[in-house]
């Protein structure tokens, strides 16, 4: 039988590259996403290797996730791979400026949407046992407080710690948990994070050497595939030219 991995957020990014990582590997893949063309285009590069079932689907929508984990045709229902990938950043300025509406959605996509997907999967991960994962993808930005994280920072904190609390509860079932946790990378979150802002992109990685897409699923594809009684509670992953400043004191003029 074909390993399945389940994987949001499929059109961009980690997803897309996860795709083609697992793919590559022989995995089936059911890939989601609320872009529609690319899904065709994904599945359109990927079928010729491997079963490939595509869904557009907003996680955000609790009904819409457990309808479409409920069709899964029968080839793609033994999923062994979570990876709980959709997500976004925006508003990146001060609290105090940022509108309300964009900190809900970030909380509707980062935190709601992992939650629909993972409560949808679990009886499918349960059943499949020994070697099953839930890949949750979290941030540095969970653990490290910067300016202009607010909301995005605190949600990111939530996937790490839902992540922990998971393990508990699944202790004994089989299924493994992990929080990835990715520093600076390269891929179009900061476009998304800035409204389009392809020079603010730009203007971020230039004249360092960030993550790409491709570390991170490969990194993915590390944990999945680790012996069943392996268990990465979280790992951290930052370019070498990224690390901590000191802390920002403010004095008097």
């Amino acid at each position: 039988m074909t390993d399945i991995a389940f994987i949001t957020g499929a059109t961009s990014g980690f997803g897309r590259a996860a795709a083609r990582r697992f793919a590559k590997a022989g995995w089936g893949l059911v890939l989601t996403g609320r872009r529609q063309e690319r899904l065709e285009a994904l599945k359109e590069e990927l079928a010729p290797l491997v079963p490939v079932h595509i869904m557009a689907l907003d996680v955000r929508d609790a009904e819409a996730v457990a309808a479409s984990v409920e069709s899964l045709p029968a080839e793609f229902r033994p999923v062994k791979a979570l990876l709980n990938n959709a997500g976004l950043a925006l508003a990146p300025t001060p609290a105090q400026q940022s509108a309300l509406a964009d900190w809900q959605t970030m909380i509707d996509t980062n935190v709601t949407g992992l939650v629909n997907v993972t409560h949808a999967l679990l009886p499918t991960l349960i059943a499949t046992g020994e070697g099953a994962s839930i890949i949750n993808v979290g941030s540095i930005a969970g653990h490290w407080p910067y300016p202009g994280s607010h909301v995005y920072g605190a949600t990111k904190a939530f996937v790490k710690q839902f992540s922990y609390n998971l393990r508990c509860d699944l202790l004994g079932t089989g299924v493994r948990v992990t929080d990835i946790a990715p520093g600076l990378s390269e891929t179009e979150f900061t476009l998304v994070r800035t409204g389009g802002n392809q020079a603010a992109s730009d203007a971020l990685y230039r004249g360092t050497d960030p993550l790409v897409a491709e570390d991170i699923a490969e990194q993915m594809f590390h944990v999945a595939t680790l012996p069943a009684h392996v268990n990465i509670n979280r790992m951290e992953i930052m370019p070498t030219r990224q690390a901590w400043s000191p802390f920002a004191v403010d004095y008097d003029e």
